[in-house]
């Protein structure tokens, strides 16, 4: 098999706007409104620029990063992985999440995350990371091979209704969710009065978090994850992404709906996407959830 770095041509043709605009062009947007904001609020003598935003503004940076995993990790261990069920409201949420994310539809995300398990680390796999680093990171899924647009949805999520609909009309509510909503938030601010400098940094720090958590995940996993790497760099890329970064055990039980062990508090703080579906459980969101013998049973560190 001829490895797909070398069999998709690197031309206008296969260039995918979407995903350049996710991964390079809305993250620069981002960090251009921050430093507009910053500017506006140094040199405007009518604008006050508070030492506080910065607290906030790193608030908002830690929970982007928070809300894409969200929809990440349900996705991956319950949608793709079937380690489990997922009820409607949390359908909906993880939708909703992954929309923020900029992860693509669900349809074409299952699809190549099921050749990644069926070729892992040969030709086939549609980031591999042999054929260089800039491909497993981000080349995969800036220029695409148009048979992979083709393929449908896998069978076992066409009995989902939200989830069909929703994957559906991705693209459409993508984009009332990353420019209609800010834009009215936005006008709310300056109907009330309410400090634009503030909410352009608040709205670009979001921004920002959201391209934090998307290059740990296709960098971090892809390429990070099929590496020999220092425990302390595993759990760091862990925390960014929310437990997905353990990667080698993921491959070893990919239908575990825990990274780490469910007792003790440092693993459901790190593997806390893990633990976003025992919530769900608790909820009554989610039922059967699969978890790997040795996490399930496993006493507190």
């Amino acid at each position: 098999m001829t490895p797909r770095s070398v069999s998709i041509p690197k031309t206008l043709k296969t260039l995918s706007v979407g995903s350049l605009f996710s991964a390079f062009i809305y993250p620069a947007v981002g960090i251009i409104l921050a430093i507009v904001a910053v500017l506006i609020g140094v040199f405007a003598k009518s604008v006050d620029l508070s030492w506080w935003y910065l607290l906030w503004s790193l608030l908002t940076v830690l929970i982007s990063i928070l809300v894409c995993n969200a929809g990440i990790s349900p996705l991956h261990r319950i949608l793709q992985h079937k380690a489990g069920e997922m009820k409607t409201p949390a359908q909906i949420l993880t939708m909703i999440n992954l929309m923020v994310a900029m992860q693509g539809t669900v349809r074409e995300w299952v699809n190549y995350h099921s050749q990644h398990h069926r070729f892992a680390d040969q030709p086939g796999d549609p980031h591999n990371p042999s054929e260089g680093i800039f491909w497993a990171w981000v080349g995969w899924i800036i220029w695409r091979d148009e048979n992979d647009a083709k393929r449908p949805m896998a069978l076992w999520l066409k009995n989902r209704p939200v989830i069909v609909w929703m994957d559906r009309f991705y693209h459409e509510i993508s984009i009332g969710i990353h420019a209609g909503l800010p834009a009215l938030i936005y006008f709310i601010v300056w109907a009330l009065g309410g400090s634009l400098v503030l909410t352009a940094l608040l709205h670009a720090s979001f921004m920002i978090g959201r391209a934090i958590q998307f290059h740990a995940t296709v960098y971090g996993i892809n390429v990070l994850g099929h590496m020999e790497t220092p425990k302390w760099l595993d759990y760091f890329m862990a925390l960014l992404t929310g437990g997905e970064a353990f990667h080698d055990h993921h491959h070893d039980e990919p239908q575990s709906a825990l990274h780490l062990p469910r007792k003790g508090f440092w693993n459901r703080l790190v593997d806390y996407n893990g633990t976003l579906l025992l919530v769900y459980e608790k909820l009554g969101w989610a039922s059967g959830l699969r978890i790997a013998p040795e996490f399930a049973l496993a006493k507190a560190d």
